[in-house]
């Protein structure tokens, strides 16, 4: 069993999953969560109902749509001063700024994958997920990459999940 990261008091880490949807940001933000023993925040879980019926209804959002949900995700992660793992798209530079806006210092590790795994993967979990394939493909128009912001670690979202975890934890500071 892998040692678990337990942050220290002057090390705390407060990270963002990002991605497109169906590259896994919800598995491994629960892997990294209990990795690093920290709260997840389930990004899609703070969605309100209207954002939710849109995107069933395979509605696109829109910035508008998604500016209460990133204030309160911003909210959720300030809320955790020992640190939090967040679930979260966060496709636009400028939603990423919102949460760094919150907590500063604020990690993303952005699962990089491409539009066509994507499409299957979200196309398999047809009506177990809020999300449909038919919405994948504005995903992919609304991604401004986070890759070169200060903060970011890309990952291939189709490598084991193991090796996922081994890869952010290597990165994270050392306690």
């Amino acid at each position: 069993m892998p040692k678990l990261y337990v942050p220290s008091m002057t090390t705390m880490v407060w990270m963002v999953v990002m991605g497109v949807s169906g590259c896994g940001k919800s598995s491994l933000g629960a892997a990294l969560a209990q990795a690093c023993a920290l709260p997840l925040i389930e990004g899609d879980d703070f969605h309100p109902a209207e954002n939710v019926s849109k995107m069933r209804a395979g509605i696109p959002l829109t910035d508008a749509d998604r500016a209460d949900w990133l204030a309160t995700l911003g909210r959720e992660l300030a809320a955790r001063p020992q640190g939090a793992v967040l679930t979260c798209s966060a496709l636009k530079r400028d939603y990423r700024e919102r949460l760094r806006s919150a907590v500063p210092g604020l990690r993303f590790v952005f699962m990089e994958l491409t539009r066509e795994e994507s499409e299957r993967r979200v196309a398999s979990r047809a009506g177990a997920h809020m999300f449909p394939a038919s919405l994948v493909a504005n995903q992919f128009a609304t991604l401004e990459s986070p890759v070169g912001e200060a903060g970011v670690l890309a990952v291939d979202a189709t490598a084991p999940m193991a090796e996922l975890v081994a890869q952010v934890r290597a990165w994270l500071p050392k306690a």
